[in-house]
């Protein structure tokens, strides 16, 4: 499929680019209709509010609110209300605002009067539900409001459609993410094409998946926030996936490789780890499903069909754009040295290789540091609150966050937060009587029945996100509702976010089972070993851990928060653990899956662990953390959404990928599997038996046997299963001594390695009949690299080194 599209390349553009656009276009011709659906089946504020649903079926849209305050005097003075009314008035004939609920008109008013009389607010129904409602509507009654504000008069607007007007542009965080992605890829690549490449492949697939999940929200529930979480993880992926297999291609490249069969194998090596790490993705995304929490149901639909577009786009689209670059997907430094010095050998040098090998002398120190890192990070999680955050959670500078504050300030913290106590039986004023008398109750207020159906509401004197409040709806509920007889239950929402809140941390353990076991499965079967599935599932629970770590300290605690702008502490939001540890389990497994499978295949070729945990770190750290760093940009630049729920999965998975790789790949991991030893690759024969066969990456050739002992020369040809022989020369016939001569496969992997004689002479082994390249250096006399084509039986070449110029690789 690789070579197809890289020979078909302007085909496979034109296709990719035809489907964007027409997605595209169909997505925007048919808009939006994204809902929020908390459904909790068997919880009591699900009950409270399916019979307020029958008794009272109000179809208008959402109600926001205007709020205003004098600072000396009343609200009720007649030049602070000859400067609001108008203003009301003008609101209520805007288009999208269906009625207007003023303190100055109708006894009723004075209720939406602070007793001290220096704050009031009026209600504002829309037409519509917020999202449905045009941006340009909501900034009129905005600007429409504000504009009564004068000096010791201050007026604010809080609700849904205004929060929608505060948040930045849309696509502002993805295009900050991909600013900050692209930097790192030309600092790793060094090249300004090879680093268009994974941008691209991520603007497609994410792309694809946005415009999909928008058509979708037609035919199911899919929640706002699932376009939001779909871009994060489909960025994150989609880089990361085409920075892999890019890697590996100017790898390829690099060691004298032709363009399309380095395309050919990067894309049978990387590309299938990718196909392995995008269905890991998916299935842990997937596990979200055993929740049986419908909003829910929506974010695992957006963001696996963006995840499963991004591993299609990096299969087939990037060796298409493979193909249109050729060898310009290196950097012109790497291309002239290339034409200068020939291939370079197989080796890992520099940073990577000096860590690895200092995992290898100290693992037990390194583990332990680690371990200890972890730990303290992960000490905030023990006082993890479930919760929901709202517009009292919002930065201190917007509108929403002040009317918030100036509703708690003149009517209790409560306010924002009512409870709603419906009640379809019993004695409703034995009920009321004693609501009113219970601690922790501001205000109590019944509503005219409709239908048999009895609505009390209850304002709180704590805040909906307190601890307090969640005490008093258990005191209502267990205690008060019970002693007076009624048939009632407890709605409104603050009360569905604590069931919504109970329902997830009842079933977090099974959703948290059901992942890490298929998991386990899935390395089982992909490295046929018990102990690394088993080392993987402890590692990611370590991550997950000291993520909501970091998670708890900085939006429970607050540290930090004024720094990042994002608003007040607040507790964390339900539905992000279940989020959070789907897309960083998937995401741990993508890194185990490029480090282990480098790690198994060395073990194959060798079976020395110490050297395959060795080579494998240090062939693989460098690219994962290039990857990380990548997805940490792309994670943070989220903060900038709008979203306090995207913003506070992008700084957990930001936090919990740069753990992940920069703390458990490259120094925990390693150390742990140099201290298990050959143990690392155990699994019964029975078991080995019975599990099916899949592999990561396909086997490459595997080494040849040692060569007895003998004369190194043609006549020393009795070990090998076969061999390459000949002389190394310079121009007028005189041997080159000295001369190093390096076998390696068509992927790229060194097979054998020897240096002339005296005489000029060389003998490589070869495994079996095949395609192999022959790279020949000399610091004296130059490089040259060709492709040897071995049948039955040794093969004679003999190479010819032109002195100081450089024979092109054929």
């Amino acid at each position: 499929m690789a070579r197809w599209c890289y020979r078909h390349r302007l085909v496979v553009l034109l296709l990719w680019v035809g489907a964007l656009v027409g997605v595209g276009f169909s997505a925007s011709s048919a808009g939006t209709n994204y809902a929020n659906v908390f459904s909790l089946p068997d919880t009591d504020s699900k009950t409270a509010y399916d019979l307020m649903e029958k008794a009272f079926p109000n179809t208008s849209g959402d109600t926001d609110t205007v709020v205003w305050k004098a600072d000396s005097g009343s609200v009720t003075d007649q030049a602070v209300e000859d400067r609001v009314r108008p203003a009301l008035d003008k609101i209520a004939k805007l288009p999208g605002v269906g009625a207007v609920t003023s303190p100055y008109a109708g006894a009723r008013g004075s209720a939406q009067i602070s007793k001290d009389g220096t704050i009031a607010y009026a209600q504002l129904t829309f037409t519509k539900r917020a999202n449905e409602i045009p941006k340009e509507q909501v900034q009129k009654v905005l600007d429409t409001a504000q504009a009564a504000e004068r000096d010791g008069l201050q007026v604010e607007l809080g609700g849904q459609a205004i929060q929608r007007v505060q948040e930045p542009p849309q696509g502002l965080s993805e295009m900050v993410g991909i600013v900050a992605a692209a930097v790192v890829l030309f600092l790793a690549f060094g090249s300004f094409f090879a680093m268009t490449l994974p941008i691209a492949i991520a603007v497609f697939g994410v792309g694809m998946g946005l415009f999909s999940t928008q058509l979708l929200s037609h035919v199911t529930d899919i929640p706002d926030i699932a376009p939001l979480l779909a871009s994060l993880i489909g960025l994150g992926v989609g880089i990361d996936y085409a920075l892999f297999i890019v890697t590996r291609h100017r790898r390829g490249i690099l060691r004298g490789m032709d363009p399309e069969e380095s395309a050919v194998t990067a894309l049978n090596t990387s590309g299938r780890a990718v196909l392995f790490a995008g269905g890991t993705v998916c299935i842990a995304l997937a596990g979200m499903l055993v929740t049986r929490l419908r909003f829910l149901d929506g974010v695992v639909i957006g963001t696996s069909l963006t995840v499963v577009l991004s591993v299609l786009a990096a299969t087939t689209l990037l060796p298409a754009l493979l193909g249109f670059l050729g060898p310009r997907v290196l950097s012109r430094r790497q291309r002239r040295r290339l034409a200068a010095e020939g291939p370079e050998p197989e080796r890992a040098s520099g940073l990577a290789a000096r860590w690895s090998a200092n995992v290898q002398k100290r693992p037990r120190r390194i583990a332990a540091l680690a371990v200890v890192v972890m730990a303290v990070l992960a000490i905030p999680v023990l006082s993890l609150r479930l919760g929901a955050t709202d517009q009292g959670n919002d930065d201190a500078s917007t509108t929403t966050r002040k009317a918030y504050d100036l509703l708690a300030e003149g009517f209790g913290p409560g306010f924002n937060g009512p409870l709603q106590v419906v009640s379809v039986g019993g004695d409703t004023a034995k009920l009321v009587q004693g609501l009113k008398s219970t601690p922790g109750v501001a205000q109590v207020a019944e509503l005219p029945p409709s239908q048999g159906v009895t609505v009390v509401q209850v304002v709180p004197t704590t805040s909906p996100q307190s601890k307090e409040t969640d005490d008093l709806i258990d005191t209502l509920r267990d205690q008060v509702i019970p002693k007076a007889g009624a048939e009632a239950h407890v709605g409104g929402v603050t009360a569905v976010s604590k069931d919504f809140a109970s329902v997830t941390g009842d079933r977090l353990p099974l959703f948290i089972a059901t992942i890490i076991t298929l998991g386990f499965l899935l390395l089982l079967v992909a490295f046929r070993s018990l102990v690394v599935p088993l080392t993987a599932a402890l590692m990611n629970l370590i991550a997950a851990a000291a993520s909501f770590g970091v998670l708890v300290a900085v939006f429970q605690w607050g540290w930090g928060l004024d720094l990042l702008g994002l608003g007040k502490e607040g507790p964390i939001n339900a539905f992000l653990p279940v989020i959070m540890l789907s897309l960083l389990f998937g995401l741990s497994m993508d890194y185990q899956v490029f480090l282990v499978s480098r790690m198994h295949e060395e073990w194959v070729h060798t079976k020395d662990n110490a050297r395959a945990v060795r080579v494998g770190l240090a062939e693989t750290s460098r690219v994962i953390n290039s990857a990380a760093l990548i997805m940490v940009c792309v994670f943070l630049a989220f903060v900038l959404s709008g979203d306090s729920g995207a913003a506070m999965a992008g700084v957990g998975l930001a936090a919990a990928v740069a753990l992940d790789a920069f703390i458990l790949r490259t120094a925990l991991v390693p150390a742990a599997m140099h201290l298990l030893g050959n143990s690392n690759w155990w699994l019964p024969a029975w078991l080995d038996k019975r599990l099916p066969h899949l592999a990561v990456e396909p086997q490459e050739t595997p080494p040849a046997p040692e060569r007895p002992a003998g004369p190194a020369g043609p006549a020393g040809l009795a070990g090998p299963a076969t061999a390459i022989h000949g002389f190394v020369r310079t121009p007028d016939g005189d041997p080159v001594e000295e001369a190093s001569v390096t076998l390696m496969s068509k992927g790229g992997r060194q097979l054998d390695r020897v240096t002339s004689l005296a005489d000029g002479s060389y003998i490589v082994s070869v495994p079996e009949p095949g395609s192999y390249l022959l790279a020949v250096t000399s610091s004296s006399y130059g490089s040259k690299a060709r492709h040897v084509t071995v049948a039955e039986g040794p093969v004679v070449y003999d190479v010819e080194l032109t002195g100081d110029e450089v024979d092109a690789v054929s």
